[in-house]
C-alpha cells in the first residue's frame, strides 16, 4: 500500500478510535448535527469539485467527496466539539475558531502535499471563514434539534 493510500485510510479509521472514549448518550446527542454537516460538506464538495474550487484526490473516495476526510476527522471533530461546547456558544465558537486554523493551514498543507487534495480557486484562508461560518450554521441546528426533543419530551410527559 502506497503513502497516499495508508494516509486516506489512517485518516478514517484513527479519530473514530477517540469516539470509544465519548459516553453513548453525547453520541447519540450529537449524530444528528454531525450526520447534517457531513451531508452538507458531501453537497458542497460536488459543487465545489464542479466550479474548480478543490479538486479530490483520494484514492479511497474517488470523485467529488472526499470521504476520509468527512467521514473521519471532520465528523468525528463535529461530535467532540459538540459534546464539551455545547451550551456554551463563546466556548464553541472560540474552540472551533482556534481547531479550523489547524484544519485549514497546517492540516491543509499537509493533505495537499499527500496528494489527498488541491485547492483551486479556494485558498486555505477562505477555507477558514467557511469552516467557522457552518460551525455557527450548525450551532443553530443543534440548538432547533434540541428545542424540537425538549418539545416531544414534554407531549409525552403529559
Amino acid at each position: 500500500m502506497n503513502k497516499k493510500k495508508a494516509f486516506s485510510l489512517a485518516m478514517v479509521i484513527i479519530p473514530w478510535f477517540s469516539v470509544l472514549f465519548m459516553d453513548k448518550k453525547s453520541l447519540i446527542r450529537y449524530l444528528p448535527v454531525a450526520s447534517f454537516i457531513n451531508l452538507f460538506l458531501s453537497v458542497f464538495s460536488v459543487m465545489a469539485n464542479k466550479r474548480k474550487w478543490w479538486v479530490n484526490k483520494n484514492p479511497f473516495s474517488p470523485g467529488n467527496v472526499d470521504f476520509s476526510y468527512i467521514l473521519g476527522p471532520y465528523f468525528v471533530a463535529t461530535l467532540w466539539i459538540f459534546k464539551l461546547t455545547y451550551g456554551n456558544f463563546t466556548k464553541y465558537l472560540i474552540t472551533n475558531a482556534i481547531l479550523n486554523i489547524l484544519n485549514a493551514f497546517p492540516l491543509g498543507s499537509m493533505w495537499e502535499n499527500f496528494g489527498i487534495f488541491k485547492f483551486k480557486k479556494v485558498t486555505h484562508t477562505s477555507w477558514y471563514f467557511i469552516c467557522v461560518f457552518l460551525a455557527i450554521i450548525i450551532y443553530g441546528y443543534q440548538y432547533i434539534v434540541e428545542k424540537i426533543i425538549i418539545n416531544k419530551n414534554k407531549i409525552e410527559s403529559v
